[in-house]
């Protein structure tokens, strides 16, 4: 085949296929911005403050009473008995596992209350998006990795009104 009948094959490929892509309607979405924005992540981070309140505030309380057995024990740790100062050790050293253990499970049960709130908000996230997508017939939305994206191609706060109509609807 000759160079220049390559050449057109070529030309008459970059101008269907760039025909084609002229017509395709993309959009760029900041999901991060979304997950940060949406009137449900602020739902979600309310009701895990109110749902671990309690369980800080014991934290806290723990933390206190601690701190005022070893406080007594450095400050009356020359008058004491051996045996009262001994039992005053081991109370400081039982609440202190007390202390973590509870710390620890109260972590961990914060993380997956977290997660399972962030799952939430990422299918209502994904739930808009879709919803904008098949309304403004969009042919491709992208999200994660995108170098750069015009404002024009950014529907962002378009996705975040549809989760706050979303947000309200669901109340």
């Amino acid at each position: 085949m000759p160079v220049f009948t390559r050449f057109i094959i070529l030309l008459a490929f970059v101008f269907v296929s760039s025909f084609v892509f002229a017509e395709q309607k993309i959009a760029f979405v900041n999901q991060a911005k979304l997950l940060q924005k949406a009137p449900q992540a602020e739902y979600a981070r309310t009701k895990l403050q109110k749902e671990f309140a309690s369980r800080d505030k014991a934290l806290v309380s723990l933390q206190k009473k601690i701190k005022k057995a070893a406080d007594k024990l450095q400050k009356n740790a020359a008058v004491l008995s051996v045996e009262e100062l001994n039992k005053l050790k081991r109370k400081v050293t039982l609440l202190s596992r007390d202390l973590e253990r509870d710390k620890a499970a109260f972590k961990e049960d914060l993380s997956i209350r977290q997660n399972e709130e962030l799952i939430k908000l990422q299918k209502s996230v994904l739930k808009s998006i879709q919803t904008v997508a098949e309304k403004e017939k969009y042919d491709l939305i992208l999200s994660e990795g995108i170098v750069y994206a015009s404002q024009r191609s950014d529907i962002t706060d378009k996705i975040l009104a549809q989760l706050k109509k979303q947000y309200k609807s669901g109340q």
